[in-house]
């Protein structure tokens, strides 16, 4: 019990000792390194400022990497100062003492980019603990970014003391890297290294692909060394680049240049010849040759290296890299673990083109859902669809200007955009198109028309400036899965919305009597007639509802696309392809042509992903295909309709 308490006396001590203890005589011993440091010499400095432990040692760290100290010149004593003008506002490094000085008695110190990159690495080890988590959290990022091995120790003790859990699982993945590249033993390596395998983060990659890399070797004729791989001459590497590896290693003869050759030949001309050749022979390469050669048997210029010699002097010899990392069985753990990740990323990839696919699937559902049953029930080509996809866009727009809050802005344009879209389309199908049904050309021409209007009449309202259509704050961002697999809450918010009215379709169509009446007008006209449906104010209904939900779609889409006066023509095209190849008149086939194009689209840019319209072309062309081997598309109707 007695050496237990004197045990923890004499701890106490020590604590208090360190808290007590001065800065100052500690800088004034090194008052030369810290005045004017370098690489070289700072390094004893830090080593003695970071073992005093003394309470000020962060401070002045951070304040020197600043350029934030000054040194009396009268007796070299260090402040903390701030210049204003020609004064100097200063502070006591020990006692925090506040006083004011003629700048031109100090000298400030500043020290260079390698010096301060040094005590950063020395300031790191105080900030890992500090009870600010912002500063324990940069000391992490400096880390991530400049790693090196004396950090190791540092960051391993401060992990159990960690109370954040996120920083603390990034304290623990940034010591698995350090100690990959950094352990002080094999077995600590190969451990860390075995324990990224199922990392997927570009810096595990990193990590891995540093501790893999090569270099090339000096050929030979046995492989010595951590090989990495044998380079086969023609395959891995061309035999001019093998044979000036030899030579490089003074393994064989240089080459003889062309232009050497004839620099040769004209320096040794004597009466007329070159090598017992007429010099007017030489007009040919393999004259040239047999004069060089003669000179060369005669020892007056160097040997010509012949593809012959080439050939046999890369033959007797082993070209191949070998690892820069000497160890093979850490290379071999790094492998496998490279080969695992790059397995995992693989999947994730996968993944994330499927969300990415479902994504833009949802959005061209959305916006061929309206065309589904314009088009699909009732066989009007309304060119102008996109048009009112945009007229659902600006309204969104509209209703933000009057109402700041963007998640009730939202609430209040969706609806409102469904009533503007379907008043519109119920004027154009009054107007338009109820005196052009069974016209489909008539139709096409007249849309189409109406299309350009709108976009003018838009542009005179607008201008011709995209307008922003801001989505609600819970909406910002992305949920990240991983590294690889991230989607943004407004594609995710869209997802959402496509089911929500693929659900309202089908039970308006399947449940109510409006659907029961379109199904019945869009089967047999005037069947549905005689059993009192009156087609005309079906078709009047049955265009507006169309209209109103490209309203909708409008909105959700202008939440993440540009809302201009031309966005509709961005979609027109697509949604005619989705409505076609999904099968006309159907909504499960309208999903189903969505999907395709979505996951096709999304499927060739992955292949070409630098060149967007080269996707879109073919698939354009994948489509015509597609709809000459099954016309009535993937979900084909059935029963009188069919053969309509």
């Amino acid at each position: 019990m007695f050496r237990h308490l004197l045990m923890l006396l004499c701890w106490v001590g020590i604590v208090g000792t360190a808290q007590a203890q001065d800065l100052q005589p500690v800088l004034q011993a090194h008052a030369d390194e810290i005045a004017k440091p370098s690489r070289s010499s700072v390094s004893v400095a830090l080593d003695d400022l970071v073992a005093s432990g003394a309470p000020q040692v962060s401070a002045f760290l951070e304040r020197w990497q600043d350029k934030g100290v000054w040194q009396r010149d009268a007796d070299g004593v260090f402040f903390f100062g701030t210049e204003t003008g020609d004064t100097l506002a200063l502070r006591d490094i020990d006692s925090d003492a506040e006083s004011t000085a003629p700048a031109n008695g100090f000298s400030q110190l500043k020290p260079n980019g390698g010096v301060r990159r040094l005590i950063g690495t020395a300031l790191v080890q105080f900030q890992l603990t500090d009870p600010d988590l912002a500063r324990r959290q940069s000391a992490v990022d400096s880390i991530a970014r400049r790693p090196e091995a004396d950090q190791l120790a540092p960051l391993r003790a401060s992990i159990e003391a960690e109370t954040d859990a996120a920083l603390k699982a990034r304290k623990i993945q940034l010591t698995n890297f350090l100690s990959a590249s950094f352990g002080d033993t094999a077995a600590d390596r190969i451990a860390a290294i075995t324990s990224m395998a199922s990392d997927t983060s570009i810096e595990a990659r990193a990590v891995m692909n540093q501790i893999l890399s090569t270099r090339t070797a000096t050929p030979s004729e046995t492989p010595s060394g951590n090989v990495a791989r044998v380079l086969t001459p023609g395959e891995d590497i061309s035999p001019d680049a093998a044979y000036a590896q030899l030579v490089a290693a003074d393994l064989a003869p240089a080459r003889v240049p062309p232009a050497a050759i004839r620099d040769a030949l004209a320096a040794n001309v004597v009466n007329g010849r070159v090598g017992g050749i007429p010099t007017a022979r030489l007009n040919t390469d393999a004259a040239r040759a047999t004069a060089y050669a003669a000179l060369a048997a005669a020892g007056t210029v160097p040997p010509l290296v012949t593809a012959r010699d080439q050939q046999d002097a890369i033959a007797g010899m082993t070209f191949y890299e070998v690892y820069d990392e000497p160890d093979s069985a850490i290379t071999d753990a790094a492998r496998a673990a490279l080969d695992s990740i790059e397995t995992r990323v693989a999947a994730a990839q996968t993944v994330d083109l499927t969300l990415d696919a479902l994504s833009l699937a949802s959005i061209y559902f959305l916006a061929a859902i309206g065309l589904a049953i314009t088009f699909g029930v009732m066989g009007v080509i309304n060119m102008a669809h996109g048009e009112f996809i945009m007229m659902g866009a600006y309204t969104g727009y509209v209703v933000q200007l009057f109402v700041p809050d963007y998640t009730l802005s939202i609430i209040i344009a969706l609806p409102l955009a469904f009533a503007v879209t379907f008043a519109a389309g119920v004027v154009m199908e009054r107007l338009v198109i109820r005196h052009l049904y069974h016209r489909p050309l008539e139709t096409l021409l007249a849309t189409f028309g109406i299309s350009i209007a709108l976009q003018q009449l838009a542009k005179n309202i607008f201008g011709t400036q995209a307008r922003p259509l801001t989505s609600p704050a819970w909406l910002d961002g992305a949920w990240v899965i991983s590294d690889v697999i991230q989607i943004s809450y407004i594609r995710i918010a869209i997802f959402v919305l496509a089911l929500l009215f693929l659900g309202l379709i089908l039970f308006v169509l399947k449940r109510t009597r409006l659907g029961l009446e379109v199904r019945a007008v869009t089967q047999n006209p005037g069947m549905a007639a005689s059993m009192g449906i009156n087609p005309d104010r079906i078709n009047m209904m049955t265009f507006g509802l169309g209209s109103g939900i490209a309203g909708i779609a409008g909105v959700a889409i202008g939440l993440y696309a540009k809302v201009t006066s031309e966005m509709g023509a961005d979609y027109i095209v697509q949604s005619f392809m989705t409505v076609v190849v999904g099968g006309v008149g159907n909504v499960w086939g309208t999903l189903a042509g969505a999907s395709l194009i979505g996951f096709l689209q999304k499927g060739i840019e992955w292949f070409n992903p630098s060149n967007t319209l080269a996707a879109q072309t073919y698939m354009v062309l994948f489509i015509i295909l597609f709809i000459q081997f099954r016309p009535k598309g993937i979900v084909a109707q059935k029963g009188r309709a069919a053969a309509d």
